[in-house]
């Protein structure tokens, strides 16, 4: 008999343990990932997703909280939590003496455990509900430990409204993270949860501040008497409560990416989030309807993404708020040159004074223009770059080769989209593909990378992905350029131009649809786009007066700083260098250098000014003379000795674009009596006949379109025939060219032949 209690005991416990296994408290209630909240790196809330109740809930971990909070949330609502075992026997029986004195429930008597288990299970508040309460806690204390315990509540705890938890209470209410808390703040939201609704400090602040003295009245014993005084005398102020919504579409990309987690901690920072959302309303009062804006901003050592905006206004559908232009693929207009002219540098086809000819040419057909619609003759690489000039970048294009191109801006981790079926051309580099501002934005991060581009990053723990797009010496040289401004930097009033240390570009796509700016500091890369996400376009909106003036103010804002000196690293040297050769101006003699310029040269290498597109024939060549009058002879012409001159050659588009003085020095001098007879008179051996300077060619009303007969006299073998520069047509000497003028205007008419001879009328068509 005396086994028997021994084996009633073991078959209760039997019974105990069985129930709590086939009958376990609901802890994954506060696990299940049903609220999100994306957090800025410091932790600041960007935007929270709430549950499908409608929830505000902030994932919290216990060492993320004030030990102020939990102080006062220990010693008001359960002083013996770290001991007890779930359930508090001294304060169930003082709660069940007060209930037969006052006849109602004036203390519930529950541990915090005990509050923990009916967060996770709700319960009525009856005898039945209370044993329920207390079987859960006795369960929850077996499972979990202390803290853990603690962090549940922390994060379920109710606290007003949509509210659930101390971090999203401090948030909404106080505006910063419960880890922050002062003794007056933490008594507040420990009061909080007993009575949510009457206490929310938004609504009755003297009724919360009641309920937070309340508590600190019941901490003399853990905090100083001046501390407790001192919070006693702190005002209760709330903010009203909001959703917390900084960088959305950033928030929500993110939400995509991890659907299950109840926090992400993205890489942003929220002040500089903030402060880039602030510039971007500042410009909406200037936007067309349905206009938009993005930016983005990452760190240049890191690749970490810093500021992210993928619309102009969130809460505007008009502007198609929710339509994310930090992914959207658009054309970059003239923003890929840069990587044009070092890629170019980099296979030393250039250095950063090679001439270029900005004048009307025809590449296989492909006739670009200028944004100005003008031209400038002779301009170099640097000022081809700062001028965003497009006919030389199109020049260059054509020497380095479009699909060469495209493939190594895909080595360097940026991809273009062509048009369906297209493959890439030269229209390329004048925005004929589209890319997008992350993909944009990494790419220019390798001018302050030693030409090292990254993939930005959103998370800290994603994975760090690079790729070499330029040589150092490439990319230090675009930047040097693209740093000192220019005329279209000086346009825009406090230009990135005018502060060094900033490297820029600006891009127009065609029909002005998309406006563009991106720039580099030591510490950040930034860039802005400017148009219509629907692809209409934006007449009057181009890089250079909307995106530049956005860039400069987010620069001014995110980086200070003053920049660190730069030495060029070996491979860039400082060499003179002569045009039209393009070549060293050291050893090369005086008469061949018509103009010196100082340029930067990579690894030690001044490549020539590329081969004449327009005729063939070495650059350097011979020319005879008279020795008496130093007019030009040959043989056969010449009535006594010859004196052989050598010449540089400018390229035949540029010839008729040179100064008078540049013409004098430059372009060889009139034949002799004798050679100019022989060849019809021109005195230079090129006429053009039948067409004489200033003549004015009248049309027949609204009859068919003016049509000339174009013929030269002299000239050698082949005759290249230009109108305005723009070359027309090519025939053997002494054939003529008919050419019609659809329109009228003023018109520039010239011949040239391979033998540099040339002439040119100026007529009128009415």
């Amino acid at each position: 008999m005396s086994h028997r209690p021994r084996w009633w005991l073991a078959a209760l416990l039997t019974l105990l343990l069985l129930a709590d296994q086939l009958f376990p408290p609901p802890l994954q209630g506060h696990k299940a990932p049903q609220a999100q909240v994306v957090l800025a790196r410091d932790g600041t809330p960007l935007r929270a997703f709430p549950d499908r109740e409608h929830i505000w809930r902030h994932p919290v971990r216990f060492d993320e909280v004030s030990p102020r909070y939990i102080e006062a949330l220990i010693g008001f609502e359960d002083r013996a939590f770290w001991w007890h075992p779930g359930v508090n026997p001294w304060a169930l029986l003082r709660a069940g003496v007060l209930w037969l004195q006052n006849g109602r429930i004036v203390s519930g008597g529950s541990t915090l455990t005990m509050q923990v288990a009916r967060l996770l299970e709700p319960t009525p508040r009856t005898p039945a509900g209370k044993l329920r309460q207390i079987v859960r806690a006795v369960q929850i204390e077996l499972r979990c430990s202390k803290r853990e315990i603690l962090e549940i509540y922390l994060r379920l705890a109710p606290m007003g409204g949509v509210l659930e938890g101390v971090e999203a209470a401090s948030r909404a209410y106080l505006g910063k993270p419960a880890q922050r808390l002062s003794e007056s703040e933490a008594a507040l939201l420990a009061a909080l949860p007993q009575a949510p609704s009457l206490l929310r400090p938004d609504r009755h602040p003297e009724r919360a501040r009641l309920a937070r003295d309340k508590v600190l009245a019941r901490m003399t014993d853990r905090w100083s008497a001046s501390a407790i005084a001192d919070a006693r005398q702190e005002p209760v102020i709330a903010q009203p409560v909001r959703e917390p919504l900084l960088a959305p579409l950033l928030a929500e990309r993110l939400r995509r990416l991890q659907p299950h987690a109840a926090r992400i901690e993205s890489t942003v920072d929220a002040a500089m989030q903030q402060m880039v959302e602030q510039i971007l309303a500042t410009r909406l009062g200037i936007l067309p309807p349905r206009a938009s804006m993005a930016a983005l901003v990452i760190d240049n050592e890191t690749l970490e993404v810093r500021a992210y905006a993928g619309s102009a206004d969130f809460s505007d559908s008009e502007r198609f708020a929710h339509v994310d232009m930090v992914q959207a693929a658009r054309s970059p207009g003239s923003a890929l040159k840069p990587f044009l002219y070092g890629l170019a540098l980099d296979e030393g086809l250039i250095h950063s004074e090679s001439l270029l000819a900005d004048v009307p040419q025809s590449f296989a057909g492909y006739q670009p223009g200028n944004f100005q619609a003008s031209f400038s003759g002779p301009v170099g690489v640097s000022e081809a770059l700062q001028r965003s000039l497009n006919v030389p970048a199109v020049e260059v294009l054509d020497r380095l080769g479009p699909q060469r191109f495209v493939s190594q801006l895909r080595r360097g981790g940026l991809r273009l989209e062509l048009p369906p079926g297209a493959t890439a051309n030269l229209s390329v580099i004048l925005g004929g593909a589209a890319v997008n501002l992350e993909g944009l934005v990494g790419a220019y991060s390798a001018l302050a990378r030693a030409g090292v581009s990254g993939r930005p990053r959103y998370l800290a723990e994603s994975p760090l992905v690079e790729s070499r797009m330029l040589s150092e010496g490439a990319a230090f040289i675009i930047r040097d350029i693209l740093e000192s401004g220019g005329p279209v930097a000086r346009v825009v009033e406090g230009s990135i131009g005018s502060r060094r240390g900033i490297a820029w570009k600006t891009g127009t796509s065609f029909g002005f649809r998309d406006a563009w700016a991106v720039g580099v500091s030591d510490r950040h890369t930034a860039g802005v786009w400017v148009g219509r996400p629907d692809g209409t376009p934006n007449p009057g909106f181009f890089g250079a007066n909307i995106a530049a003036p956005l860039l400069v103010d987010i620069f001014a804002v995110i980086d200070d700083a003053p920049p660190a000196a730069r030495i060029p690293p070996p491979s860039v040297s400082s060499a003179g260098i002569c045009w039209p050769l393009g070549t060293r101006s050291e050893g090369t003699p005086t008469a061949l250098c018509h103009q010196r310029r100082t340029a930067w040269i990579l690894n030690d290498t001044a490549p020539p000014t590329f081969s004449d597109r327009l005729r063939t024939g070495p650059a350097r060549h011979t020319d005879y003379r008279d020795p008496a009058t130093g007019q030009r002879v040959r043989p056969g012409c010449a009535s006594g000795s010859m004196q052989a001159v050598e010449m540089a050659r400018w390229p035949a588009a540029l010839e008729p674009w040179l100064d008078q003085g540049l013409r004098t020095r430059a372009l060889p001098p009139p034949w002799t009596t004798a050679c100019s007879a022989s060849d019809g008179g021109n005195g230079n051996g090129l006429r053009i006949f039948g067409l004489s300077d200033g003549e004015t060619i009248r049309r027949a009303g609204d009859g068919p379109p003016a049509t000339l007969r174009l013929e030269a006299r002299g000239g050698e073998h082949e005759l290249i025939w230009l109108l305005n520069g723009r070359q027309i047509g090519r025939v053997p000497a002494g054939q003529p060219l008919t050419v019609s003028f659809a329109q009228p205007g003023s018109f520039q008419v010239t011949v040239m032949d391979h033998a540099g001879q040339h002439d040119r009328v100026e007529i009128s068509v009415r």
